[in-house]
């Protein structure tokens, strides 16, 4: 019996469009992907976009472009193989005549149940108010989702929906923010994957408040050479110090994130000019014992904040976090956020 032309497809490495390779090399892996994994990922891609064929989403663009963002997301986040084609496949259930049998012959069990998992959070309705409450939607997220990976995906999913908002009316743009900020984004916190979490913030803050939003993008962009020689004024006496000691650091700056300084500027009544800790500067090392001496270094180099001291490496938090943070003033007496972490740490942190 011949092979289904798409068999054949598979084969034809050259016949699969950008927008595939796109998706593949989204990854900070190198390389992406195995010749196996490529070939897997390239039948879902064919798989999700023939079932969502013909549909299109509010803008007016094809509905299959939501289900490829979302993959492209998990992929950026480092997602292994099953999660992004998951992700290619989360709404085929929901939204298309495809079963639950049809996922699980095709590509097996164990991808049917996260695409099953994903539609049933999607279909999750409230029966009264008390349900209502962010922090009950999110013990019943976390209780209906029996795999983690099933809330990641939908963390993907959330993250698509809040990047495109623009095309649906202004009540449910505003039901759909405020929902993300008061679970997604706390859900995203509770399992440690910071990027997510300041991701979705911002993308509330600009759904919510965007004149907000343009005026501290403004703001941040105008400072950007300005906190660059400013952050210089630390990484440079602490590169060197470092050396010394033979510990080999990676040292960077990073401005926080346009949600935290919104809620800085309302809690503290003050302006944008009066918020000074809007740095945080992160050094990366090898293992445990150079986090702590880099922290007597740091403490040697600058007057340390004594109340904002924190060991997250002896007490980690409840979602894994582990990192030292320490403030210290800097010229002027501007405070600066040092977080002291190893490349391990730095992941978890940031991918979950």
């Amino acid at each position: 019996m011949a092979k289904p032309l798409l068999d054949k497809v598979l084969v034809r490495k050259d016949r699969r469009p950008q927008k595939f390779y796109a998706l593949v090399n989204s990854t900070g892996r190198e390389p992406s992907f195995s010749k196996d994994d490529e070939d897997f990922l390239w039948e879902v891609y064919c798989f999700a976009r023939d079932a969502h064929r013909g549909q299109l989403r509010k803008s007016g663009e094809p509905y299959f472009e939501h289900p490829y963002q979302t993959a492209k997301i998990l992929a950026g986040m480092n997602m292994d193989p099953i999660i992004i084609a998951c992700g290619l496949l989360h709404d085929v259930i929901e939204d298309t005549g495809v079963r639950f049998e049809d996922l699980r012959t095709r590509f097996g069990s164990e991808i049917a149940e996260l695409v099953e998992g994903v539609t049933k959070i999607s279909g999750i309705s409230f029966r009264n108010r008390q349900e209502q409450q962010a922090d009950n939607f999110r013990k019943m997220l976390l209780s209906v989702a029996e795999d983690i990976r099933v809330l990641i995906i939908k963390l993907a999913d959330r993250t698509h929906n809040m990047q495109t908002l623009e095309s649906l009316p202004p009540v449910k743009r505003r039901r759909i923010a405020i929902e993300t900020r008061d679970v997604y984004a706390p859900l995203a916190h509770r399992l440690g994957m910071y990027k997510v979490k300041s991701t979705l913030e911002d993308l509330v803050l600009k759904a919510l408040d965007p004149e907000a939003y343009k005026f501290l993008a403004k703001k941040v962009k105008e400072k950007q050479s300005e906190r660059e020689k400013y952050i210089s004024t630390f990484v440079e006496p602490l590169q060197e110090a470092l050396q010394e000691l033979g510990i080999e650091a990676r040292i960077f700056g990073r401005p926080k994130h346009f949600y935290s300084i919104y809620k800085k500027m309302k809690t503290r009544n003050k302006p944008f000019e009066e918020i000074y800790d809007l740095l945080a500067i992160r050094v990366i090392v090898s293992n445990k014992d150079e986090c702590y001496s880099v922290l007597g270094v740091v403490h040697d180099l600058f007057t340390p904040v004594m109340d904002r001291f924190k060991d997250y490496i002896a007490n980690h938090k409840a979602n894994y976090y582990q990192s030292i943070h320490t403030t210290v003033y800097g010229e002027a007496g501007r405070m600066v956020e040092i977080q002291i972490r190893t490349a391990e740490m730095d992941r978890v942190a940031e991918e979950g």
